[in-house]
Parts: structure tokens; sequence; C-alpha cells
């Protein structure tokens, strides 16, 4: 009965022809000292649409921690890279080869020191603006033309290193504030799902975090 389960779990994983199919990455460090980081606030999210699309982050392949499931006709993927941020290129081009993912239905969300804490930008591509991991994910898939989910985390105080800054925890008056960040975040990504990355970026990108 084990050898069946397993293949039926395997057919079921493969790529289904015809059927849309979007996926999903957040960027992030696996291990529990980095889970609470603001390095990790990808990770956040896709733990999030997790819980409002219930799908189970359950398979570990590609070396990543994935989960899909079906959302008005559309299949989605949903990724957590455990390679570490500057190598998630690794995973992502895999799993992006694996589910022949078309460019436009991929979008990666990821922190950014250069935007406010509290603001979302989603851009249709570009460079990676020094964030590691998308240039990880640019330099192994070879072309920087996928969406991102950039979430504003703000400067690093004083000559604190960025690089350090990243790596610690949110301030008390920004974890007061996370949950309605995240929920912002989520709501965005389900609208590009649903209505493609112009209607996200015309509705999402004008509010701020007030």
């Amino acid at each position: 009965m084990a050898v069946f389960d397993f293949l039926r779990k395997k057919k079921t994983d493969e790529p289904i022809e015809g059927q849309r199919t979007i996926m999903i990455v957040g960027l992030g460090n696996p291990g529990r000292e980095y889970r609470d980081t603001r390095h990790n606030i990808g990770f956040m999210v896709v733990d999030r649409l997790s819980e409002k699309f219930d799908i189970k982050l359950s398979r570990v392949q590609n070396k990543a921690i994935t989960g899909s499931g079906t959302r008005e006709g559309t299949r989605i993927i949903l990724v957590k890279p455990q390679t570490f941020m500057n190598l998630s290129g690794q995973s992502v081009a895999s799993l992006v080869r694996f589910y022949k993912i078309q460019h436009e239905n991929l979008i990666v969300a990821h922190d950014d020191v250069d935007l406010p804490f509290g603001t979302i930008r989603m851009r249709p591509g570009g460079g990676s603006a020094g964030q590691k991991g998308i240039a990880s994910i640019i330099n192994l898939m070879g072309t920087q033309d996928f969406a991102r989910l950039r979430m504003g985390i703000g400067r690093p105080p004083g000559r604190m290193d960025a690089a350090s800054y990243v790596l610690q925890s949110f301030s008390k008056g920004d974890q007061e504030m996370l949950n309605a960040f995240l929920d912002r975040a989520v709501d965005a990504i389900d609208c590009f799902q649903q209505s493609g990355l112009e209607t996200a970026m015309n509705r999402y990108n004008q509010v701020e975090q007030q």
C-alpha cells in the first residue's frame, strides 16, 4: 500500500497539462534562529498565504519546503527555499523548470531596505537592487522577467551594517504593525493571482502604511 501511495503522490505532484499554475516564493533563511528576523518576511508572507489558501506546506523538494493546491481553477504552488537567502536561485530555478512555470506566473516576496517599513511595491522585473536572494534567482534562471513583491523593512539606524540589521528581529514598534503589513501583502498577491500583475500594482502600490 505504501508503494501505491508514493506513486499516487508523485503523479499528483507532476505538472498538469493545460492548467494555469502560479508559483509564489517567499525568501528567507531556514532555522529557528532566523524565524522572526526582518530578512524572513518573505517566509512570513508564504506562511500566511498557506493559511488563507488552505494549502499545507508539507513537502520537501528541490531544496525547498513547498505546498500546492487549487484556487478558483488555478493551481498555486507555495515555496520557501531552504538554501539560505544568498543561494535561493538553486531552489527556485529548479522548481520553475520542474513545474514548467511561465515567468509571468512567478512572483517572489522579499525584504527591501530601500523602502520604509510597511510599504509594499509590486514590480514586473528588473535588477536585484542588492537583494542577494533575488540576484541568485536572476543568475540561475537567466532572466530578470518575473514579478516581485518588495516589502519595506526600512534602513538600519545610524552606522549599523545592513547585513546585521536584516538578521535582527523587528523592533517593538514595527511588531505592532506587522500583522497588518503581512495581511496587505497577502491581499496583493491574491489580487495578482486573480487579476494579474498590472491590476495588483495599480491597487496596492499606491497604498502606504500610515
